[in-house]
């Protein structure tokens, strides 16, 4: 676990609302004391359904304090997005996106980012919200 700045989480959705909600969930899960520095990037920049890469580029730079910033995504074509932005070298150095499911892995994301966990650690967290099993 790291002692120093922490790696920032940004959650990429369709939908301003879902973005916000589950940023708020997982903030809220990830106990007391000091919290990772969530950004939701939902919607368009006009308030509609779809993916801003502006958007998502804005949360990046706004939660990047030099640890890296894990990226997770709900649908098609966030995915694409977010993978162009880094192919394009557009986002900070350090982010990645996270194969994860959304809600699951933004939780365990941002708890393990919260407790110092390194970039690695945090996506690999995430990456095993696959697992989780509810029956």
């Amino acid at each position: 676990m790291s002692a120093g700045p922490l790696v920032g989480i940004v959650l990429v959705s369709h939908s301003a609302g879902v973005a916000e909600s589950v940023a708020e969930l997982a903030r809220g899960l990830a106990g007391r004391g000091a919290v990772a520095p969530v950004a939701p990037a939902g919607g368009t920049a006009d308030g509609g359904l779809g993916t801003s890469a502006d958007l998502i580029v804005a949360a990046a730079s706004a939660v990047d304090a030099g640890a890296g910033v894990a990226l997770l995504v709900d649908l098609g074509s966030s995915v694409l997005t977010v993978k162009s932005l880094l192919e394009e070298g557009d986002l900070p150095a350090g982010c990645r996106l996270v194969d994860a499911p959304f809600v699951e892995g933004a939780v365990a994301a941002v708890v393990a980012a919260s407790a110092g966990a390194d970039l690695d650690a945090v996506v690999a967290v995430a990456a095993e919200a696959y697992a989780y099993r509810k029956a």
